[in-house]
C-alpha cells in the first residue's frame, strides 16, 4: 500500500463525515455513509448502537432489513415485503404441469458409482439415436441496434447483450413475427430491454407516432430496478408489466389482452431452466377447467347437437378461445440444469423412450458439463465465472458445477459433448410438445459461443396445414 492509499484509509478511520453515520463498517474499513437525523449520531440502520435506543431486529418478512423492536407491529402493516392482494390473473400453479409424477430424492452425480454413471451414459446414447433435433448456425442481426453496437461507450458486457438482442430481433423478422398488429409477451423480462428494442424496431421502420395496434406485455416475478419500459409510457404504445411468477399467470385473465385481442408472440432472452417450460404452458395450454367451475349449460331443444358440447381440440395455436391465436415464439434457452420434472413439458417424450423422472434429473445435472468451464475444452471462450466483466445476469445463470465420479474415464471434451447431448434431449421434449400443440419448432445457435455459451434459441410458428 502506497502512502496516498494509507492516508486515505487512515482518514476514513479517523472520523465520520459531517452529517453521516458514526458506525464504522469493519468489512469496508470506513464509516457508514448514510445520513443521520438532526442531533443523531447513527443512521436508522445502526440506530441500535445509540445508548437508550430501542433494539433493532431483523424484519420477520424480509431479514435483509431491520426494524425497531418497539415499532414492529406498525412496520409490518406497511413493509414492502408484506403479502399483497393477488391480482385477478394470479391462479396458483396454473402452469405447473402435472403434480402426479414421481417424487424423487435428488441424487448428486458425486454420489453415484461409476457403474451407475455408465448406465446413464448408455441410456443417453440410446435416447438421442435418431433424434431429429439438429441445431443449425443462424447468427442474425437487426439494423435498429447497429448504432448501439458501434457505440464505443458500450463496454464488453453491454455489447454482448446487444448482440443477443439484435439476433433475436433478426429471428423474429425472419419468421415474419416482427410487425404491428400483435401483442408481444416477454417472459422473464427483467429490465425489459428486449421489448424496448422490439418497439424501437417497429417505430423506426414505420415512423410510428401513435401505435394503437401494438402491445407489449412484460412478465417478471422480481421487483426490477432501472426498468426501461417506463420510458415508453408517452409514446402511444401499450406497455404493461406484470410482477408475477409465470407459474401462476393465467393469460386469459389479463385485461390488456382482452381489449383488442391482438395475436400473441412469445419472446424471452435466457428463460432460466423450468421458466421455459412454464412459459410454453402459459402461452399454449388451455387454462379452462383449472379456475372456478362454471355451471353446466342447458341443452338446446333441437335435433342438432350443441356446438358448445363438442370436445375441444387437443392442440391448436391459441391458448384459450377468449384469447387471440399465438403467431409464434422465439425464446433463448438457458440453464437446463435448473429444469424440474414436474414442470417439464416433454414428460411424454421421455416416457416414450423408456426414461422417467430419475433419468431426467440426472441428465439435467449432466447438462451443466456443456457450459461449466472444463479447462482446455473452453479455452478462448467468454468467461462464465468471475472477472470484472461478469454481470448480475451471468451470476444468476451460472452453471452448477459439482464434483463427480466421471473424471477418471471421461475427458473434458467428452464431458462437454455429453452435456450438449443432455441439453438437446431436453430440448427435444420441448419440440415434441410444440408439435402436439400444432407448431413447428426449431433450434438454432443465434450467437457464437464467444458471446455466450448459452447460445441456442427455440423458435416456433404454427405448422402448415397438411
Amino acid at each position: 500500500m502506497n502512502a496516498a492509499s494509507f492516508a486515505s484509509v487512515f482518514s476514513n478511520m479517523a472520523a465520520a463525515l459531517s452529517g453521516r453515520c458514526g458506525f464504522f463498517v469493519e468489512k469496508k474499513k470506513r464509516f457508514c455513509k448514510m445520513t443521520v437525523a438532526l442531533g443523531k449520531v447513527f443512521c436508522g440502520e445502526h440506530a441500535n448502537m445509540e445508548e437508550g435506543s430501542s433494539r433493532r431486529i431483523p424484519c420477520p418478512l424480509d431479514p435483509k432489513h431491520t426494524v425497531s423492536e418497539d415499532k414492529l407491529d406498525k412496520h409490518l402493516k406497511k413493509c414492502n415485503s408484506r403479502e399483497k392482494a393477488k391480482p385477478v390473473y394470479y391462479v396458483e400453479n396454473i402452469n405447473s404441469g402435472s403434480t402426479d409424477g414421481e417424487t424423487l430424492q435428488q441424487v448428486s452425480l458425486s454420489e453415484r458409482s461409476r457403474a451407475e454413471l455408465q448406465a446413464l451414459l448408455d441410456k443417453l446414447k440410446s435416447a438421442v439415436t435418431g433424434l431429429q433435433c439438429d441445431v443449425e448456425d443462424s447468427v442474425l442481426s437487426h439494423p435498429v441496434l447497429q448504432e448501439e453496437l458501434d457505440n464505443p461507450k458500450n463496454g464488453d458486457s453491454a455489447h454482448k447483450h446487444l448482440k443477443q438482442q439484435s439476433s433475436l430481433l433478426g429471428h423474429l423478422e425472419a419468421l415474419g413475427l416482427l410487425g404491428r398488429g400483435r401483442c408481444f409477451v416477454e417472459f422473464g423480462a427483467g429490465r425489459g430491454k428486449l421489448s424496448h428494442w422490439i418497439h424501437e424496431a417497429l417505430k423506426t421502420r414505420d415512423q410510428l407516432q401513435a401505435c394503437d395496434d401494438l402491445q407489449l406485455l412484460l412478465v417478471e416475478r422480481s421487483s426490477t430496478r432501472f426498468k426501461v419500459d417506463g420510458k415508453h409510457q408517452d409514446t402511444g404504445v401499450q406497455f404493461e408489466r406484470l410482477q408475477v411468477d409465470i407459474q401462476h399467470l393465467d393469460l386469459s385473465k389479463v385485461q390488456l389482452l382482452g381489449q383488442k385481442r391482438l395475436p400473441l408472440v412469445g419472446v424471452g432472452k435466457h428463460l432460466c431452466g423450468a421458466a421455459t417450460d412454464l412459459a410454453l404452458r402459459c402461452l399454449l395450454e388451455t387454462p379452462r377447467g383449472r379456475g372456478e367451475a362454471e355451471p353446466p349449460r342447458k341443452r338446446l331443444k333441437t335435433s342438432e347437437p350443441d356446438p358448445a358440447d363438442a370436445a375441444p381440440p387437443e392442440s391448436g395455436p391459441g391458448p384459450d378461445p377468449g384469447l387471440a391465436p399465438v403467431l409464434g415464439l422465439a425464446v433463448a434457452l438457458c440453464c437446463h440444469h435448473r429444469c424440474e420434472w414436474r414442470h417439464y413439458v416433454g414428460q411424454q417424450f421421455f416416457l416414450q423412450r423408456g426414461l422417467g423422472a430419475a433419468e431426467f434429473s440426472a441428465f439435467c445435472r449432466m447438462s451443466s458439463w456443456a457450459t461449466c468451464g472444463l479447462g482446455a475444452a473452453n479455452q478462448g471462450r467468454a468467461p462464465q465465472g468471475g472477472g470484472p466483466d461478469r454481470d448480475e445476469e451471468e451470476e444468476e445463470h451460472a452453471p452448477a458445477e459439482e464434483a463427480d465420479g466421471v473424471g477418471g474415464f471421461l475427458s473434458a471434451g467428452e464431458r462437454e459433448r455429453v452435456g450438449r447431448l443432455c441439453k438437446r434431449l431436453i430440448d427435444g421434449g420441448r419440440l415434441h410438445f410444440l408439435q402436439t400443440r400444432g407448431f413447428h419448432g426449431k433450434l438454432a445457435r443465434y450467437v457464437n459461443s464467444q458471446v455466450t455459451l448459452e447460445n441456442v434459441v427455440l423458435t416456433a410458428v404454427p405448422s402448415a396445414p397438411s
